[in-house]
């Protein structure tokens, strides 16, 4: 049953673990929220993990929005605005799926959310089935379809996927599962938050990516060397473990890259360090569709991007940059670096991919889910009206 705490809310749960906490975080508190409803409608800002559930407040499905994800130690409590809080649960054990004993006594004590959205790694089956009254949406955020086995992806009512090939695998376990390829980082694309300020180009190119093996950097570094002429490139990593070693594979390349090493620097500091870029790279293959693609294109970037790339390669059109192979990707970097008169990548991207496109969508995917699993919600006395 919904309580009057949660019933109007969407919550996000990431597979993030910490192993401390943040600065402005308060003691776990275990009482829900209420939101005034004076408050106006907040802007849909921030990164992939904060756009759908304020769209889904911008749209009117929602009242308020939480991201949860764990800790190994206590948990904690922050609210970033009157719309958006977050919360930190403990963990005993940080073995995905994960299970909180403090989130699950969480959501017996206040009911579940309205919209439950599941990010990655996934929470137990435990945690599901006290929520089985609420749309649950998952995605893996990655390559993989489905990174939960099936006695957790049964539970789903819709799962996001970032290609069709995604798609087609998650229909293959679960045949009747109702799927949409709206990765979440790049169709809820915020202008607000990317935008072109008209600095002057410090550099050529810019790779905003974890400092990880998957990110595939090399591909990067080995075309900068292979380049007819020297380019120019500055490395932007959120977080990773491999920021040393690719700042010595650049020296031994002796290609010139600039570095801004892990925790990484504010979503606006992002911008700013876009704008001084000609162009800006996606190098993985094993990846899903990475929010930085429309990101990068909302900032006036064309993007480059690894033709093998697994999923995402759908916002590469002509007007918005190039897909290429890895061992051409020196050339496509310098035509789009030559010819930016080809690309008009931020209109490309409020004309398609912009939050307000897919909160359409996306609220068509809740009505859905709705009408599937009605009986069970009537029987059990749910309401999904809109909240607003």
């Amino acid at each position: 049953m919904f309580s009057e705490g949660l019933r109007t809310s969407i919550v996000v749960i990431s597979d993030r673990v910490e192993n401390s906490h943040r600065p402005g975080e308060k003691p776990f508190d275990a009482a829900p929220r209420k939101l005034l409803v004076s408050e106006p409608a907040p802007s849909v800002v921030g990164s992939y993990l904060e756009r759908l559930p304020l769209t889904a407040i911008r749209s009117g499905l929602v009242e308020f929005a939480e991201i949860w994800h764990h800790s190994i130690g206590h948990g904690s409590f922050h609210e970033d605005s009157p719309h958006l809080a977050r919360r930190i649960f403990p963990l005993r054990h940080d073995t995905a799926p994960f299970h909180s004993e403090t989130m699950l006594d969480f959501i017996r004590m206040h009911g579940a959310p309205r919209i439950l959205c599941i990010w990655g790694l996934g929470v137990s089956e435990a945690m599901l089935d006290a929520c089985r009254d609420s749309i649950i949406i998952y995605n893996s955020i990655d390559a993989p379809a489905l990174r939960v086995p099936p006695e957790i992806s049964r539970h789903f009512d819709i799962v996001l996927t970032g290609a069709e090939w995604q798609s087609d695998l998650v229909r293959e376990r679960h045949p009747d599962m109702i799927t949409a390829i709206m990765p979440i980082g790049p169709e809820f694309a915020s202008p607000e938050t990317f935008f072109p300020t008209g600095d002057p180009k410090q550099y050529d190119i810019i790779y905003v990516a974890a400092a990880q093996a998957y990110k595939r950097h090399d591909v990067l570094f080995d075309a900068m060397a292979r380049a007819p002429r020297r380019l120019t490139a500055l490395c932007v990593m959120g977080y990773g473990e491999d920021a040393a070693a690719l700042r010595q594979r650049a020296h031994d390349l002796d290609i010139t890259v600039d570095f801004i090493d892990p925790p990484g620097v504010p979503y606006s500091e992002v911008n700013r360090l876009m704008n001084a870029a000609r162009v800006g790279v996606v190098c993985g293959v094993e990846d899903g569709a990475p929010a930085i693609i429309t990101e990068y294109m909302l900032a006036g970037l064309p993007v480059v991007a690894n033709a093998d790339l697994a999923c995402g390669l759908q916002y590469i059109l002509p007007e918005t940059g190039i897909a290429a192979p890895a061992d051409s990707f020196e050339q496509a970097i310098i035509a789009a670096i030559d010819h930016p008169e080809r690309f008009s990548p931020r209109e490309a991207v409020l004309a398609r991919w912009a939050w307000p496109h897919t909160a359409a969508r996306f609220e068509s995917l809740i009505a859905e889910a709705i009408a599937k699993k009605s009986p069970t919600a009537d029987r059990q006395g749910a309401s999904f009206e809109p909240a607003a």
